[in-house]
């Protein structure tokens, strides 16, 4: 994919980060009611959490995993970073795929049969089932971040391949006389 213009590339990756903050926060709301549905001594405070969860679950959940999914595809593979040149991308790309997919389809199957049983005047089974599930999510989520930030962990094996055909003598790079992108260590904003 060629690489985005300035522009865009601002445009994207802002529009990434909101989505993928906006996720973090419908996170954090998932489990904060979770925690309310599963202990509190109260039937009509559980069903009002269960259907608030479901509220955001069946209007929220999918949009936001899929478009931090897609905006973060897009941005990696149309900026120097690549997808699979630095270990940070790479990791973040295959936590989110894991993430996005447990979202999508367990965490709102998960809400949708708790929403149901306490409609139907019945106790969940099992609170902690909706406890768990976006805890491990938001603790994926700060790591992403902190990783985002950071940017540990250097090249993968292709980035440093590519790195390593571009310093050749004959390389694209150096018949243009411009550097590869991936030999920029951080791409600029």
């Amino acid at each position: 994919m060629r690489q985005l213009a300035r522009p865009a590339r601002r445009g994207l990756l802002v529009l990434h980060v909101v989505v993928s903050v906006g996720w973090l926060g419908l996170t954090l709301c998932l489990l904060v009611l979770a925690v309310a549905g599963a202990t509190t001594g109260s039937a009509a405070t559980a069903e009002a959490a269960y259907l608030s969860m479901r509220v955001f679950g069946d209007w929220l959940v999918t949009p936001l995993a899929l478009l931090t999914l897609i905006s973060g595809l897009v941005l990696s593979l149309g900026t120097p970073w690549g997808l699979v040149r630095y270990r940070w991308v790479l990791t973040k790309f295959v936590l989110t795929l894991i993430t996005a997919a447990a979202s999508v389809f367990a965490l709102r199957a998960g809400i949708d049969e708790a929403a149901g049983q306490v409609a139907a005047g019945e106790p969940v089974p099992d609170p902690a089932g909706l406890v768990v599930p976006p805890s491990v999510a938001l603790a994926t989520y700060l790591f992403m971040t902190a990783i985002s930030v950071l940017k540990p962990w250097g090249l993968t094996r292709w980035g440093r391949a590519a790195r390593r055909a571009a310093a050749r003598p004959g390389a694209a790079g150096a018949r243009t006389g411009k550097p590869l992108a991936v030999s920029a260590p951080r791409p600029p904003l």
